[in-house]
């Protein structure tokens, strides 16, 4: 902020001067954006600098061979498999393809599957309809007889014990909300629900049903969900599970215990009701990491709080040091245009502020028109967003906020915390981390270095994680950390090769021991 001009010399002058030496000298928190200028502005985006990592749901709009490369070059860090849809074939299909697109591009793609979870959803309609017509007023009953064929005035519900679930006066929400039904009487030995309809409403076969503030008797992993885990999670060796509906911490150790050996597979929890908000900080402790699922939250919790949750849940998962996934609508609106909207930028934009870790595409690239566009698009937003980051004071930051919550640093997590100092102090280039279980590259990815994190690590699925999740990570992998000298002359030429570093920088080294997985014990300093 330029300084005032000078002022006349009168007693008057001379009071409002040190009235504004006062001000200008003052110390404390300023507003944030001081460093954004209208340079800043006018300047193109170098997406080569992005730290935030981007999540790909794949499906027909995007599975090509070639339209994956273009979503690799664009900026995809992990593909998403929807199991809501399609079968087992058809997504190995499509992951052969995907690792043959990653194999061409020579990049570490991460691999998520995403569980269907447990669903509630409304029945069939008798006499071959495709629509019932609802009128604003009437009453519908709902019954937990999923063979029951509906009409206007009764409709299946497949949750069978929806009756002794809910309460009079509550909401249900069909249809994402679109239908919105208040619950007039509970009838446990019909089975039955009365309610009266809020709005006019068209609604087809089979449509979602939301019971906000009910704590629902359902099962989190289902046989199907199950299902895909082993027979194609496991046997495919994916990187991720994200586990849809979680409520509680044991839904996380009941997803372990059915990986058994497969251990290096992280657990993603989708928190997606009210319940699972209020056992949020056990399902946090007990996860890899978490995805604030923003869809089904959004009706589970009124709209106007889903920005409250996501901060709240960002702002822990960060103290916690598990990447956190912000998820649903992000740029809804590139399904069909080829730009998005400004509110959705914004959206964008004010995750990465939050302190996520990735962002994440549905719609936009698994159906839409313009899927490589929607990537690119998104990378240039994440890339701006953390131009107006101060990583220094973030690092401080989540230091300060760490030692509130826990009261001290774990012995790995002071070394990271070191290493990001010493960067910070050295005006390292770079920090490279020697990590074969993934967990240094973690810890050090916690404290928001505002240089590049280089992992190097023997394990694909490590590097596939790292690349993927873990916020300013890029990641390369040597088959012997013995060659370790070997691999770090590497990073060096090639941030040389980049323009990231030049002769004499200093670049900053964190490693553990080799023959136990996990035991951070080294840092130092090395000049290029």
């Amino acid at each position: 902020r330029p300084p005032p001009p000078p002022l006349a010399s009168t007693p008057n002058s001379n009071k409002r001067n040190a009235n504004m030496q006062s001000q200008t000298s003052a110390s404390g928190p300023e507003l944030r954006g001081s460093n954004i200028t209208l340079d800043s502005i006018k300047s193109a985006s170098d997406v080569s600098n992005r730290k935030t990592k981007i999540i790909c749901t794949l499906g027909p709009a995007c599975w090509s061979v070639p339209t994956l490369e273009g979503l690799i070059d664009a900026g995809m860090n992990v593909a998403r498999f929807n199991f809501s849809h399609g079968d087992h074939e058809g997504h190995k299909a499509c992951l052969d393809r995907l690792r043959q697109a990653a194999k061409n591009k020579k990049k570490h793609i991460g691999v998520l599957l995403d569980t269907k979870g447990p669903e509630i959803r409304s029945g069939f309609f008798a006499d071959g309809a495709k629509k019932i017509e609802l009128q604003k007023g009437a009453h519908i009953t709902l019954t937990g007889d999923y063979n029951f064929k509906g009409n206007s005035k009764k409709l299946a519900c497949s949750y069978p014990t929806l009756a002794t679930s809910v309460k009079t006066g509550q909401m249900i929400l069909v249809a994402d909300g679109s239908l919105v039904l208040t619950v007039l009487s509970c009838h446990p030995s019909e089975c039955e629900v009365i309610c009266r309809i809020e709005n006019d409403c068209s609604i087809g076969e089979r449509k979602n049903m939301n019971l906000p503030g009910v704590i629902v008797d359902l099962p989190t992993l289902t046989d199907k969900d199950i299902n895909d885990i082993t027979e194609w999670g496991v046997k495919n060796e994916v990187d991720y599970i994200a586990a849809s509906f979680v409520r509680k911490a044991s839904d996380v150790h009941q997803i372990r215990q059915i990986l058994g050996d497969k251990s290096g597979i992280k657990i993603y929890c989708k928190i997606e009701n009210q319940e699972g908000m209020e056992n949020y900080s056990d399902i946090l402790a007990a996860t890899d990491g978490i995805m604030v699922a923003r869809g089904d939250l959004g009706m589970e919790i009124p709209p106007e709080k889903v920005f409250l949750a996501q901060k709240m849940m960002i702002r822990e998962a960060n103290i916690a040091g598990k990447p956190v996934i912000t998820a649903t609508q992000m740029l809804e609106s590139m399904i069909v245009n080829p730009r998005p909207t400004r509110a959705e930028c914004s959206d964008v934009a004010n995750a990465v502020l939050d302190g996520t870790d990735c962002v994440m595409l549905s719609g936009e690239t698994a159906n839409g028109e313009h899927p490589i566009a929607a990537v690119s698009i998104m990378a240039r937003t994440c890339v701006e967003a953390e131009s107006a980051v101060n990583f220094d004071s973030l690092y401080q930051a989540v230091r300060n906020s760490t030692l509130r919550q826990y009261g001290h640093l774990s012995t790995s997590e002071s070394i990271a915390s070191s290493a990001v100092k010493t960067a910070i102090d050295v005006n390292a280039k770079a920090i490279i981390v020697m990590s074969e279980s993934g967990n240094t590259a973690r810890q050090v990815a916690k404290f928001r270095p505002g240089m590049p994190i280089k992992v190097i690590t023997t394990s694909d699925q490590v590097a596939n994680q790292c690349y993927g999740t873990l916020k300013g990570c890029a990641a390369h992998t040597v088959e012997s950390m013995d060659l370790e000298d070997k691999m770090v002359n590497t990073v060096i030429d090639e941030l040389k090769a980049a323009g990231k570093a030049a002769a004499g920088d200093p670049v900053v080294i964190v490693h553990g021991t080799v023959a136990k997985s996990g035991a951070t014990n080294t840092m130092k300093i090395e000049y290029v």
